[in-house]
């Protein structure tokens, strides 16, 4: 009688290739879910124009410094600061929040020069408030600083706890504002050389769309127009709140010159320009029929918004 013949097992290297290939397929499932899914948990790009108007400002106080506190709490502490983390942090991924957030930074820490400069001092001629001067130093720390660095300091202070000391700076100086411990000169001129500053980062904006425009739109995907176009959102939606929020703290100055209405046209296309949000960012060809550019879209409310800076402040002047 014949023995039967049983199958060939499959040979133990074959195995233990297919175990090893399933759980390379397993891990690389597990890194897409990771950075993809964890990506679009902390993307948020919020540019609700009604944020100011909710901002709790202490009696006496400036609603313009409160404003400029809140929003960047708002950024740091509510939605994460996203704009430093490193690689192993599925928001390292993400272009365009970081480069909203240290826009909005950078909008805020123009003001608190500003505050600095004029607004906190009398005529100039005071001394320097140091919380007013402790806020504009640390908000231009820059944006992409983590904890620890390999290759100069191994450890440093980063981006966020450097913004959440200059927010308790701002509420600090509002505090103490309050209760007649600090100066918020609200002056004609004050106001202008605030709007003069706001104008001339305006126009640097423009200038850096242009340039971006003139070299990537004859390239059909521009990678970086979207972290520009971002920038540029982040900054313009901080003026455009603090610009709200100055209304309210120069109103007397602004009714006396009786330029309310040219006040709000400003603010209004501040805030048109801070809202625009296309799915995808295009730098196409200006005159192109099917790829739109966002960048000059964005350019053209940007130069109205300044062109209406410059009447306020024309007005102002006389």
């Amino acid at each position: 009688m014949a023995s039967e013949t049983l199958p060939d097992a499959a040979p133990p290297r074959g195995r233990l290739l297919r175990r090893l290939l399933w759980v390379l397929v397993a891990l690389v499932a597990l890194v897409l879910v990771y950075y993809v899914g964890g990506a679009a948990y902390f993307h948020r790009i919020d540019d609700d124009p009604a944020f100011g108007r909710s901002v709790e400002v202490p009696e006496g106080g400036s609603r313009a410094v409160a404003v400029a506190a809140a929003l960047v709490e708002r950024e740091v502490e509510t939605y994460r600061w996203v704009a430093n983390d490193p690689f192993f942090q599925p928001a390292w991924i993400l272009d365009n929040m970081p480069s909203f957030q240290t826009g909005i930074v950078y909008g805020v820490s123009r003001f608190a020069v500003e505050l600095t400069d004029h607004l906190a001092r009398v005529r100039g001629a005071s001394q320097v408030d140091p919380d007013a001067d402790g806020a504009a130093g640390r908000l231009k720390y820059p944006g992409d600083i983590w904890f620890l660095e390999w290759s100069r300091t191994p450890v440093q202070p980063s981006s966020e706890s450097q913004y959440r000391r200059a927010v308790e700076d701002l509420r600090r100086f509002n505090d103490r504002l309050a209760r007649g411990q600090a100066v918020f000169e609200r002056r004609a001129d004050n106001l202008i050389a605030t709007l003069e500053r706001i104008a001339a980062d305006t126009g640097g904006s423009s200038a850096a769309s242009f340039e971006q425009i003139d070299s990537g739109a004859t390239v059909w995907l521009d990678f970086h127009a979207d972290n520009l176009f971002y920038a540029n959102k982040g900054r313009i939606y901080a003026y455009a709140l603090l610009l709200e929020a100055l209304g309210q703290d120069f109103a007397a100055v602004i009714g006396e010159r009786n330029v309310q209405r040219n006040w709000d046209e400003l603010v209004r296309t501040f805030m048109a320009a801070a809202v625009v949000q296309p799915w995808v960012v295009s730098n196409g060809a200006l005159d192109s029929m099917w790829r739109p550019n966002h960048l000059a879209a964005q350019g053209f409310l940007l130069l109205r918004a300044r062109f209406q800076l410059y009447e306020v402040i024309n007005v102002l002047t006389k």
